[in-house]
C-alpha cells in the first residue's frame, strides 16, 4: 500500500500499515552493520539492535499468532527471561529470518480474521480483539524502533525512521 493509500484506506489497512512501516524500520536499522556492532550492549541493562529484534519477534507471535489459536514454531529460549538477549550460538541471520517468519505469521492472522475477532493470550487472564492487539504492536514496535534510532547513532551515528535520499543532480 503506498503512502497515499494509506490515507484513505479502512481501518484495519491503515493499522496494518502503520505496523509495517515501522516494522521495516526495525530492519533498517540493521542494515550495514557487521554482527559485532549489531550485538554489541549500549546501554548499562545491556541492550543492543539484534536483541530488540528477537524481542519484537517473539510478542509478533505471542500476541498474534498464539493468542488467536494458531501455532508459533516452537521457540529456543525462554521470551519471559531470554528475548532481550543474544545467545553465543544465535546469528544475525537466524534472528532477522526468526523476525520474518514471526511477521509472516502474524500477516496471516491479521488477514484472515476481522478486526473484531476475540482472542486470548495464554499469560494473561484477559480477553483481547484483533483491534486491540494491532494498536498494541503498533505502540511496542514504534517504542523499540525509537530505541533501536539511539542504539544505531551510538553505535555509528545513523539517525532516522528511514534512509535518506541524497539528491544527486
Amino acid at each position: 500500500m503506498t503512502t497515499h493509500e494509506m490515507y484513505t484506506a479502512g481501518e484495519k489497512e491503515t493499522l496494518h500499515a502503520s505496523l509495517n512501516r515501522h516494522r521495516d524500520v526495525v530492519l533498517w536499522k540493521l542494515q550495514g552493520l557487521d554482527d559485532e556492532q549489531l550485538r554489541r550492549p549500549m546501554t548499562p541493562s545491556g541492550t543492543n539492535l539484534l536483541g530488540l529484534v528477537k524481542h519484537l519477534a517473539s510478542v509478533e507471535y505471542g500476541w498474534f499468532v498464539e493468542a488467536f489459536g494458531e501455532e508459533a514454531e516452537p521457540l529456543w529460549f525462554d521470551p519471559y527471561t531470554e528475548d532481550l538477549t543474544i545467545g553465543p550460538g544465535e546469528t544475525t541471520r537466524q534472528i532477522a529470518d526468526f523476525y520474518g517468519r514471526a511477521r509472516a505469521a502474524a500477516d496471516r492472522v491479521i488477514a484472515g480474521r476481522p478486526l473484531e475477532t476475540l482472542g486470548r493470550p495464554s499469560w494473561r487472564d484477559t480477553t483481547v480483539s484483533l483491534r486491540w492487539v494491532l494498536v498494541h504492536m503498533i505502540e511496542e514496535t514504534a517504542r523499540h524502533a525509537g530505541h533501536m534510532d539511539i542504539v544505531r547513532e551510538l553505535i555509528d551515528g545513523a539517525t532516522g525512521d528511514h534512509p535518506r535520499v541524497t539528491d544527486t543532480a
